[in-house]
């Protein structure tokens, strides 16, 4: 079994556009994808329209949800200088109702599940933790999780590979009999938040990122893969729509520090 695992598109679908190019010369069996899709100041619209064509197993993402809570509102609520409310200005009645049908979890199959950030939450970082102290001596605020915590936050999940997005970071960790997968982000390479510390997660290179996992007698091999695009192209259009953050990371890989 060969699987591409895709997340954290962020309607960037230039981004997207590469990695399914790159995905299609891999010879996978299928294409997962984990969440947080449409919710960003580029492109919602036609990433949505790609990936339904598409019709790959995907699960909602935190930005799903809360698009949808969006949606619900009247439009005059709806403050479009958020990644999230641009998004919902630009998605269809058929793009809402794609979204609210995904599930928040799937079992692929005996082999692999799918969660967004970990089995208990979508919002819950799972191979990163956040600290206190951002900006201290240089600190991002955040640091790689211990085994510890990893296992602590897999809580009943048992599949043998385990896969989920959420902090962007293409990362890997093996807990007890569970292999735990993050593909990184496909559309953002960095970004800032404020819960529950402030911080940054910055994979520095602005690439778009995606994972190949293949199952052999040994175990599973994992690819973690970064892809080349037009990244500037849609810096500029971050800009031209006034999220100057989302321009500098999609520009640089590196989230945009206050001076």
């Amino acid at each position: 079994m060969k699987l591409a695992v895709i997340s954290d598109i962020h309607g960037n679908l230039l981004a997207l556009q590469a990695v399914l190019a790159d995905i299609a010369r891999q010879g996978v069996d299928a294409t997962v994808n984990l969440g947080d899709i449409l919710s960003g100041p580029m492109q919602p619209a036609e990433t949505a329209d790609l990936l339904m064509a598409q019709d790959f197993p995907t699960i909602k993402g935190n930005h799903e949800r809360q698009l949808l809570a969006l949606l619900g509102q009247p439009e005059g609520d709806i403050d479009a200088a958020t990644p999230d409310g641009y998004a919902a200005t630009q998605v269809s009645e058929a793009h809402a109702a794609w979204i609210s049908a995904l599930p928040a979890v799937l079992e692929l199959n005996a082999d692999v599940w799918l969660c967004h950030g970990t089995p208990g939450s979508d919002l819950q970082y799972w191979m990163e933790t956040v600290v206190p102290g951002f900006g201290q001596s240089g600190s991002p605020g955040v640091r790689a999780a211990t085994a510890e915590e990893v296992a602590d936050r897999l809580g009943s999940a048992s599949h043998p590979v385990v896969l989920c997005g959420h902090t962007h970071v293409p990362r890997m960790v093996q807990s007890g009999g569970v292999l735990v997968v993050n593909p990184g982000s496909v559309g953002l390479p960095a970004f800032d938040d404020d819960h529950p510390y402030p911080h940054v997660v910055e994979n520095g290179a602005p690439h778009a990122r995606y994972a190949v996992l293949e199952k052999n007698r040994q175990g599973w091999r994992v690819e973690l893969r970064a892809v080349p695009y037009d990244h500037l192209a849609q810096a500029r259009v971050a800009a031209r729509n006034q999220f100057p953050d989302w321009a500098h990371a999609l520009a640089t890989g590196f989230a945009l520090r206050p001076a």
